[in-house]
């Protein structure tokens, strides 16, 4: 059912049927055909309920027309559970809402596609939280944790998702709505199948905690209280779809201090479990080696860790800190590690528990940068075997030849691990070695999957660790809920192989043609395939300096993701979609060329230059839009307005002709049209010396078009500045340009013209060993990050790339330079998108504490971004986006605040939307070292 038109008519007739979205569009398939899992396949359509009758309905619609229906929270499934050739309902658009919680009785009703982190907001005031977290709590969904049985480091102390359900309404395979409680009448037949099979239940399930293969049917034996709903959960949408679940919660404890145990390796921090959980800890993590390695690669520092090269992560908790303290010093004086670390500071033990949160995204390279897949990324066994699991897996691993990165729940016995198998040309060996694993687990008293579910990856394994007796059981109980196998089909029951439908099995090179991608191999295959599709591009960040993905942060809608992009242009480098294609155009459309995902993804996706690369593809000796002649080439035309100022902004001042201008040039005629300076800082200067301290060390001034053009007063502040310190100021000696407007539209070649024509300028001082200051944001991260990648046969490229500095970064290098107090002022500040991807912003950070100032720092895009703002069709999500930080902070701020701004990009945002004038830090420090000292 992947014929266009074919999808196209079930969905008018879907249409007909319920009053929700229903798209079959191929981008749309596309966007949907993947999760986080290895597979790849690609539904019919995708419907978005906004309610218990769209599900229902649908799967009346599905059955009619034989087509399967898979549920999907946030597609983070790494066993491929949120895939399927028929119907993809997404749960997360519409039935999002917490219904109801009840304090007292300590008890949430939640819809399934409510994510997580939002269920534990609402629920802090309360002094309660939901028990299971999982590393993606920021972005998965309730449904989904509900489907998977999911757990988190927490399980150990507050238990999995099964433990926490008390009633799920569900539509079952025929379109029946059922409430699942802890009855077996709920469910026809279910009384009798579980009577017929006690002996199974008894003897093959619930052997353990963390025993997630499989259904859960241990929950419908009466000793355990005949659950049907603890049993539903983990049935990872093959019995039902959920559409609404009362959930308990748990009190969040008044304590906890974080504990790092440090040993030799992974393994022999395993075979010290039993010490530590007999401490009572309500987590224990472990860390391998290779993990932390990769993570210090991707950040270029990692937090303290103990002597070792494997840790346990162990966390206490208490009735008061002093309490939970004692619990840490008791758990160090019975472990046997090598050396350990409490910590009690919470930033601190922020830092030290990202390392595994991000974990799953970082796992997805190799420490020597190759790819690394799940597959085998969830095995549990009991954690008294856990120490000898391990040893016997390295073995296995070193045998196949093969790497990978571990970390896990090592308390409960479960392990994750990413393994850099040559699955694009080798799957069968692929499938040989995930039997032999499934058989050293089992080996074991293990479990396939701990806590991921076995979905496509593992479902056909369930032959090596159970009984027929137990696989029949299986099928019969999925029987009751869907006589017909039309939900999620594949999984658990009557399973697809685990080497079919791989998503990168077959995959070919595809050389770059703009940039050199250097860590890609100069592959755009490779750089795609960066996405595993762990969705923290779905995640609002922003609490946590997070600026990814501001366009889903605005819409709420796949298609705006990372991610989905990313899919759309892994089915192009598949052979699938052309260059050309309306999908490529729609899905790279709402991108702003943020570069966000650079640094905040954890697998390292840029698609900022990816969508560089896809333009130029697409447009190469091709007629292109206007806005990329206009936009696109915008210094060139500066430069020629910069002779006539006044004519430039008389013409831009008339309504008409401005609006009438910007129609023509692609732009959006809402927008208005900054004001050229009346004289530019280069035509100020005279010529390149700035200063008459010539036994000062030279300085080379960046001076980029807007600066130069808008606001020379910049410019002519940095100088100021510097000649204060005694350099010796230079701008370039001829007007060069980073190439920024043209790279953001495709136009390399055009960009590395420019770049070779900027490095000719710049080498001279450069070899000399001198540095370049920059001030606008975009344009020096450019200059660091696409210089080199776009000029890489070219070592002066990297030379000018490793000379430039922010303004701030210069000063500080300074020796014995410090900023002017201003205790009394207030700050706000926005960081701008490029140098929170390129170079990061803690040197502002550094100037603003040192002057004692309260600061509000804002995260996320101002929602301009150079040209996308102001291209026709971007108006209403660019002011969306402003929505998401910007404005609401201008808007409460006091009237005396100050709002700082480096990029001129945020500060005509800010003037055009709320009418607040920006100030560059260089104005700023000028500005206080000059005036009267506040407080």
């Amino acid at each position: 059912m992947d014929d266009a038109r074919s999808s196209e008519k079930l969905a008018d007739a879907l249409r007909k049927r319920i009053d929700c979205p229903v798209d079959a569009s191929v981008r749309r398939r596309v966007e949907y055909s993947a999760d986080a899992s290895n597979y790849r396949v690609r539904p019919a359509l995708v419907a978005f309920p906004h309610g218990a009758d769209d599900v229902a309905a649908t799967v009346h619609f599905a059955r009619e027309n034989g087509l399967s229906v898979t549920a999907r929270g946030a597609g983070t499934s790494v066993a491929g559970n949120a895939i399927g050739p028929g119907i993809v309902l997404d749960f997360s658009r519409h039935m999002n809402a917490v219904r109801a919680v009840d304090v007292e009785a300590r008890t949430a009703i939640v819809q399934p596609g409510l994510v997580l982190s939002e269920l534990q907001r609402r629920l802090r005031p309360h002094g309660l939280r939901f028990g299971p977290d999982p590393s993606t709590q920021d972005r998965c969904t309730l449904g989904g944790m509900i489907g998977n049985n999911a757990c988190g480091p927490h399980a150990l102390a507050w238990g999995r998702t099964s433990d926490t359900v008390r009633e799920l309404r569900i539509v079952d395979g025929t379109g029946e709505r059922r409430t699942l409680g802890a009855d077996l009448a709920a469910v026809p037949g279910l009384a009798e199948f579980t009577t017929t099979n006690l002996a199974v239940l008894r003897t093959e399930l619930g052997r353990f905690d963390r025993q997630a293969s499989g259904y859960g049917l241990e929950h419908l034996l009466p000793e355990r209280g005949s659950s049907v709903a603890k049993a539903f959960a983990g049935s990872e949408g093959t019995c039902g779809l959920l559409v609404e679940a009362e959930v308990a919660l748990t009190p969040m404890p008044v304590a906890t201090v974080l504990t790092v145990l440090g040993y030799p390796d992974i393994a022999s921090a395993a075979d010290d479990v039993a010490a530590v959980t007999g401490c009572t800890p309500i987590a224990v993590e472990g860390i391998d080696a290779g993990l932390v390695d990769v993570v210090r690669a991707h950040r270029g520092t990692v937090p303290e860790l103990p002597r070792g090269r494997g840790w346990l992560f162990v966390e206490t908790a208490g009735a008061s800190p002093a309490e939970a303290l004692a619990g840490a010093r008791r758990l160090c004086a019975v472990s046997h590690a090598d050396d350990h670390r409490i910590v009690t500071d919470p930033a601190a033990t922020a830092a030290l528990w990202r390392i595994r949160a991000d974990g799953a995204g970082l796992a997805g390279r190799t420490p020597d940068g190759n790819p690394a897949w799940p597959g085998w990324e969830d095995a549990a066994v009991p954690p008294e075997n856990l120490g000898a699991y391990l040893r016997e897996f390295a073995t296995l691993t070193a045998g196949y030849g093969v790497g990978g990165l571990l970390y896990g729940h090592i308390g409960d016995g479960c392990i994750h691990v990413r393994l850099d198998f040559p699955i694009t040309d080798a799957p069968r060996r692929f499938r040989t070695f995930l039997f032999d694993a499934a058989e050293l687990v089992v080996r074991h008293g293990g479990s396939l999957s701990g806590e991921h579910g076995d979905g496509r990856a593992r479902s056909e394994l369930l032959e090596v660790m159970y009984s027929p007796a137990a696989r029949t059981a299986f099928a019969g109980f999925k029987s009751l809920f869907d006589p017909g196998h039309i939900l999620n089909p594949g999984v658990l029951v009557a399973p697809h192989p685990v080497d079919a439908d791989l998503r990168v099995a077959g995959l070919v090179p595809v050389p770059s043609r703009g940039f050199a991608l250097s860590t890609d191999s100069g592959d755009l295959s490779t750089a795609v395939h960066r996405c595993v599709g762990i969705g923290k591009c779905r995640a609002d960040t922003r609490g946590a300096g997070g600026f990814m993905c501001p366009s889903y942060l605005a819409t709420a809608d796949e298609k705006d993701t990372t991610r989905a992009r990313a899919r759309v242009l892994q089915e192009v480098v598949r052979g699938e979609l052309d260059w050309r294609a309306p999908a490529v155009e729609e899905s790279l459309d709402l991108c702003l060329s943020c570069k966000a995902c650079a640094s905040d993804c954890p697998a390292g996706v840029d698609m900022a230059t990816y969508k560089s690369e896809a333009l130029y593809r697409r447009y190469r000796r091709r007629p292109r839009p206007l806005d990329h002649y206009v936009l696109g080439r915008l210094p060139r035309w500066l430069a020629l307005a910069q002779h006539f100022p006044r004519l430039a902004n008389a013409l831009t001042a008339r309504p008409h002709l401005r609006r009438a201008g910007m129609r023509l040039a692609g732009i959006d005629p809402r927008r208005a049209a900054p004001r050229l300076a009346a004289k530019s800082f280069r035509r100020q200067s005279g010529g390149t010396n700035r200063t008459s301290a010539s036994s000062g060390t030279e300085v080379m001034l960046w001076l980029d078009t807007f600066t130069d053009t808008f606001d020379p007063d910049n410019a002519a502040a940095a100088t100021s500045l510097l000649e204060q310190l005694g350099y010796r100021v230079r701008i370039p000696g001829r007007r060069v340009c980073c190439g920024l407007t043209w790279i953001s539209t495709g136009q390399l070649d055009a960009a590395r013209t420019r770049l070779r024509a900027t490095v000719d300028a710049l080498d001279t001082h450069v070899t000399a060993g001198g540095l370049i200051v920059g001030l606008e944001p975009s344009c020096t991260a450019t200059l660091r990050a696409d210089l080199p990648e776009l000029l890489p046969d070219d070592p002066r490229a990297k030379r000018v790339a490793a000379s430039v500095r922010t303004l701030a970064e210069f000063l500080l290098e300074h020796p014995g330079w410090q900023p002017p107090r201003r205790p009394r002022d207030t700050v706000i500040v926005q960081p701008h998108c490029h140098q929170h991807a390129v170079g990061g912003f803690d040197a502002e950070r550094r100037i603003l504490a040192a002057m004692g100032v309260t600061v509000s720092e804002l995260a996320g895009c101002c929602g301009l971004a150079g040209n996308f703002g102001m291209q026709r069709g971007h108006y209403d999500i660019s002011v969306a986006i402003a929505e998401n930080a910007l404005l609401p902070a201008l808007r409460k701020a006091p009237p005396n605040a100050v709002f700082l701004a480096d990029g001129f990009s945020c500060r005509t945002q800010a003037d055009q939307l709320a009418h607040t004038p920006g100030v560059h830090l260089a104005r700023y420090l000028l500005d206080c070292s000059s005036g009267p000292a506040a407080g």
